[in-house]
């Protein structure tokens, strides 16, 4: 039976509000990141009187915009590949073999999600403060110590996701790629990672988005040569001006990795989160 057209009308005019909503922070975003400073300054156009590329151009000028791209790209890059790596390991073992602590362990991992990060900033601080006075290991103010302090977030859903996508995965691969003569190795490279493609992915994608937009920690743990993008936008905020269209252009810049890897694995990423969401 089709729907009554009210129902159509309705469904229409709420996307088109919702698409309209969605979009206005875009168009503004793009419209200020291609106007002088002095329209971007003043009262604000819906339409720009003039158009320039020159905040594209300065904004690598301005702060050193490329290196704190170089040290985005390490530190989530990085905190992405320890993540999925770690993340397979935990979540095989939990879904496939029974050991004592198994319950315990998983609730652990799901409850560390319960509190703020805010909580862990001073006791990583001094931690890693301490550690590099005993040992002399840089961990505050490196990419290293970022990374690991990235882990401490990403970790814990990424096992607790990839558990419930591989609990879906049946165990009959294993089996029977086991009396093919393959290793409990073998059986998890050669069958259960390739069937269980799309839940990597979505965990990928998860540690990579909050390694690549987290702020707090960054300004806490980072120095000059260390910082990343998500901090280093604050250098176009100086005493004398705020240089509106060239954090709008950065803020473009910046977004273009996420947007472009989350378009690319879309179809991995909602295949991965509706079945890794229900056991």
């Amino acid at each position: 039976m089709a729907p009554p057209r009210s129902f159509l009308w309705t469904r229409r005019v709420f996307l088109t509000l919702l698409t309209g909503f969605v979009l206005l922070p875009v168009y503004v975003m793009v419209s200020s990141s291609l106007k002088p400073l002095a329209d971007v300054s003043g009262k604000f156009r819906w339409l720009p009187s003039g158009l320039t590329i020159r905040p594209y151009i300065d904004m690598w000028s301005t702060v050193p915009l490329a290196r704190y791209f170089v040290n985005s790209l390490i530190v989530a890059g990085s905190a992405t590949v320890l993540s999925v790596v770690v993340a397979v390991f935990s979540a095989y073992a939990v879904s496939r073999y029974d050991f004592r602590g198994k319950r315990v362990f998983t609730v652990t991992v799901l409850s560390t999600q319960m509190f703020p990060g805010i909580l862990f900033l001073l006791p990583l601080f001094l931690l890693y403060v301490n550690i590099g006075n005993a040992t002399g290991i840089a961990l505050f103010g490196s990419r290293g110590g970022l990374i690991l302090t990235y882990l401490t977030f990403s970790l814990p859903f990424s096992i607790w996701m990839l558990i419930g996508y591989l609990d879906s995965v049946p165990r009959d691969l294993d089996e029977a790629a086991l009396v093919d003569g393959c290793g409990p190795l073998g059986a998890l490279f050669r069958i259960v990672v390739p069937a269980a493609i799309p839940g990597i992915v979505a965990v990928a994608v998860y540690a990579f988005m909050t390694a690549w937009g987290e702020v707090l920690f960054a300004s806490v743990m980072t120095n000059d040569t260390t910082r990343t993008l998500a901090v280093g936008l604050q250098g176009y905020s100086t005493l004398n001006d705020v240089y509106w269209n060239q954090i709008m252009a950065a803020s473009l810049v910046v977004s273009v990795p996420v947007v472009a890897g989350f378009l690319l694995l879309q179809r991995y990423l909602v295949a991965g989160l509706t079945a890794g969401a229900v056991k």
